[in-house]
């Protein structure tokens, strides 16, 4: 069975047509769909349902890929063990982060990473959802959330703590934010991903911690959306110190209450790098992986 055959099948079952993948191979649909009846010829079994715009698997199918895409894995591990030994990464790397997360600390790393490794074709992923490292072949993925992926192994990267931070020309206007009930009064702009972050976790100088629940003045999906409305006057925001310490020390910010800890979920906020729990770890992933905790700025971990 050609392996490269077998790889079409399962890029065909994780989007749903042939087209995209065709398109993605520069191939003609009419090829892509006979290579898919060539296989299901010599198996003697239909693989896939077809309909006008989307083929599904057969229960006959997903028994099958699920079984030859956990071959295919083994057999990119023992390729990636073979080119290991010469220390030299190379291949497809695909890296998935949060938008905000990835445009501010992985992206500007890219450069200096491309020059140490020229042989390693980075694919970035940003997204707001977590994606499956499985079935969305993610190699490595940055996440903030305490959610992990089922079986996938995680690296510390840094602790992350958060700032309230309002523009000057919101203080100007509201006036200032002098203790954390004052919060509560005040419209803010939250983070709303995958629901709004309203409720704030306050540890106060003396070491009381509080519960507060602060308003909206409009709530952003997405991190970079969140911190530009905060630096346009829209309000104070909750923010994690390396989406908003620049501005902080630019004077575009200023932080709020700077004595105290706050935070949406818990005071033991971190950054992970997460990789798929596999026999043999590719030398290109060992490659970023150890890169990227090798360079962490000060104004990303600062309380």
């Amino acid at each position: 069975m050609n392996h490269d055959h077998l790889r079409l099948l399962v890029e065909i079952a994780q989007q749903g047509n042939f087209s995209s993948v065709a398109k993605s191979r520069d191939l003609d649909p009419s090829s892509v769909s006979r290579i898919v009846h060539g296989v299901e010829r010599e198996l003697g079994v239909r693989l896939f349902q077809r309909s006008t715009r989307h083929v599904s698997l057969t229960e006959a199918g997903s028994a099958y890929l699920e079984r030859v895409s956990h071959l295919l894995d083994e057999l990119d591990s023992a390729s990636d063990a073979l080119k290991s030994l010469e220390h030299h990464p190379s291949g497809v790397l695909r890296v998935t982060a949060s938008v905000a997360f990835g445009q501010i600390c992985l992206l500007p790393l890219i450069p200096e990473f491309t020059r140490l490794y020229p042989d390693v074709q980075l694919e970035l992923v940003f997204t707001d959802f977590n994606l499956d490292l499985v079935a969305d072949r993610i190699d490595l993925a940055l996440r903030l959330s305490p959610r992990m992926s089922q079986g996938a192994v995680r690296v510390k990267w840094f602790d992350a703590s958060y700032k309230v931070c309002a523009s000057p020309d919101y203080l100007g206007r509201n006036g200032a934010v002098r203790e954390s009930s004052d919060l509560e009064s005040r419209k803010c702009v939250l983070f709303g991903h995958p629901q709004p972050q309203s409720d704030w976790i306050v540890r106060i100088p003396s070491g009381l911690v509080r519960s507060i629940v602060v308003d909206a003045a409009i709530t952003a999906s997405n991190g970079l959306a969140q911190r530009d409305l905060a630096l346009a006057g829209l309000g104070p925001a909750l923010m994690p110190g390396w989406l908003c310490s620049s501005h902080v020390a630019a004077g575009q910010l200023v932080e709020l209450l700077p004595d105290h800890a706050i935070t949406p979920a818990d005071f033991e906020g971190t950054a992970w790098l997460l990789y798929p729990n596999r026999t043999y770890l590719p030398a290109r992933t060992r490659a970023l992986l150890d890169f990227l905790r090798a360079r962490t700025r000060l104004d990303w971990t600062s309380a």
